[in-house]
């Protein structure tokens, strides 16, 4: 009975994958242009009647109690329809990224801002850490750094639907770099990147239990302080890199200068100000663009921050992101 058990839940495992195939098969048929628009417009409409969007509404009206539900609701509908663009883009995920760093001014899907720091990073034969966030369609950076052989491991999380996983890790192996799955004992498969000179990407927005607390958009927000405490321990340089979702399918990347990151009375990088600076770079990447972020996850959880952690927060508020001049 146990080995029929195992045998149908691979089968099933097997059909789903081969499932998911063929839907993304079908979303390559219609092309990029046509997927995004489809995906957009499903989510959309279905929206209001998904439950957890009761998260993103409420997320959005802590976040801007200035705005009229009206607004809030705009909000939530775009942060959706961005979220179904970027599902349905992933079966042209190979092929989205088309910047040419060679001719700049050919017409192209992507455009590129702060192109000269990802060629500093691949040469200064140093380590280097590229924190970002969900926002627009958050896999460009990393094909991007592929595809201009920045020696980059990406950090994911896989999706909850094994069969979207394996699929998703299918299309992400064959677009990019080195990946790392965020999962029990991923940080020493991080450090081994950073120690080899290389260099590590991470998105920084999305809640962690045992974490560090900092200001997000005007509440305490626990935050993983990874990058934190490798950029205190490799001294090396920190960017941060967003996605912005353009009219008429297209894309602009913005990567960041080296950030000037705080540093404690010894001289060596203050983790949790670091990850306040990082995080207050983000803050104002989602003020500006708030439809194009996901709103959906659970990233305040106030009943888990200690007395203790608040007063680390207390302490963050007043951190500003610096950049180094280049």
């Amino acid at each position: 009975m146990k080995r029929l058990k195992t045998f149908a839940a691979r089968a099933g495992a097997a059909v789903m994958i081969g499932v998911v195939r063929t839907l993304f098969a079908g979303l390559r048929l219609l092309g990029p242009q046509r997927s995004s628009d489809l995906g957009g417009w499903l989510l959309r409409t279905a929206s209001p009647l998904l439950p957890v969007n009761r998260i993103a509404l409420a997320n959005i009206r802590a976040a801007f109690p200035e705005k009229d539900e009206a607004q809030v609701k705009r909000i939530a509908r775009g942060a959706w329809e961005n979220l179904g663009r970027t599902a349905a883009e992933y079966a042209h995920l190979g092929t989205l990224f088309d910047y040419d760093y060679d001719n700049p001014d050919k017409p192209s899907r992507v455009e590129v801002e702060g192109i000269e720091h990802f060629v500093a990073l691949r040469e200064d034969d140093r380590p280097g850490l590229i924190f970002s966030a969900h926002l627009a369609n958050w896999e460009l950076p990393a094909i991007c750094a592929a595809t201009y052989e920045l020696d980059t491991t990406a950090v994911f999380r896989a999706p909850n639907d094994p069969a979207i996983a394996a699929v998703v890790h299918e299309i992400r192996s064959g677009a990019m770099g080195g990946l790392a799955a965020a999962k029990q004992g991923a940080a020493f498969a991080m450090q081994a990147v950073l120690e080899n000179g290389g260099h590590l990407g991470m998105l920084i927005d999305q809640h962690f239990t045992r974490g560090t607390v900092v200001p997000f958009l005007g509440r305490p927000a626990l935050t993983n302080p990874i990058m934190g405490k490798f950029a205190r321990r490799f001294e090396c340089p920190v960017h941060g890199v967003r996605v912005i979702r353009l009219p008429k399918h297209r894309f602009r990347l913005e990567l960041t200068p080296p950030l000037d990151l705080p540093r404690d009375a010894g001289g060596e990088i203050d983790v949790q100000g670091a990850m306040a600076m990082m995080t207050a770079v983000v803050d104002g990447w989602v003020r500006e663009y708030p439809e194009q972020w996901l709103w959906m996850h659970r990233r305040w959880r106030p009943n888990m921050i200690s007395a203790a952690a608040l007063a680390q927060y207390e302490q963050g508020k007043a951190v500003t992101p610096v950049f180094k001049a280049t």
